[in-house]
């Protein structure tokens, strides 16, 4: 599926995000991504987000978030949206998941997302299968995610992880992943 070239970029690409990481744990590249089905919004229109329906049509970055709002999500969230249509010509889906309650995400969709892609309620069960809990000793961030993001491949394997709480690389680094995911189908 990989060509060496790719394989090379993966592997330095995943040493890199591994050497950033702040040794937060992630679901490991080669790795089954759970399937799932949650609430979410695109444009403030709340539908159901299924993982498997958007992998019919072409890789998934999903991205967790820890809270909608907040000062480094929404910087992140605007970069995703920013790079929308390099993300649609490379032939990938974006979806951001938080812990947050589908109202604020209603909202979040729109102001933050621009409406270009959806965000989505990452409930207790989701975020234990894609081992996400955010490790804080503050009562306040119990239940939220931490700031990892990951490439989906069609096939539903985990091709990328970037897994950071500075969100500054997480939208480089995805849109590379499915660039070179592209460039491999063209071969």
């Amino acid at each position: 599926m990989f060509g060496k070239a790719s394989k090379t970029i993966m592997i330095a690409m995943l040493g890199g995000a591994l050497l950033g990481s702040g040794a937060q744990a992630a679901l490991p590249v080669g790795a089954k991504a759970p399937d799932f089905e949650t609430r979410g919004a695109l444009a403030g229109k709340v539908f159901s987000v299924k993982l498997s329906d958007a992998l019919k049509k072409g890789p998934v970055v999903l991205y967790f978030f820890p809270a909608a709002f907040t000062k480094g999500c929404t910087a992140e969230t605007k970069e995703f949206a920013d790079q929308a249509d390099a993300f649609k010509k490379a032939g990938a889906t974006v979806i951001g998941m938080s812990a947050d309650p589908v109202d604020v995400l209603q909202r979040f969709s729109t102001e933050a997302c621009g409406s270009k892609f959806a965000v989505a309620s990452a409930g207790p069960r989701l975020i234990t299968n894609y081992d996400v809990a955010l490790k804080a000793d503050n009562p306040a961030f119990a239940g939220k995610t931490d700031r990892t993001s990951y490439v989906i491949s069609p096939a539903g394997r985990i091709v990328y992880v970037h897994s950071a709480l500075d969100y500054r690389d997480h939208v480089k680094n995805t849109l590379a992943a499915v660039q070179s995911m592209a460039g491999d189908h063209k071969h």
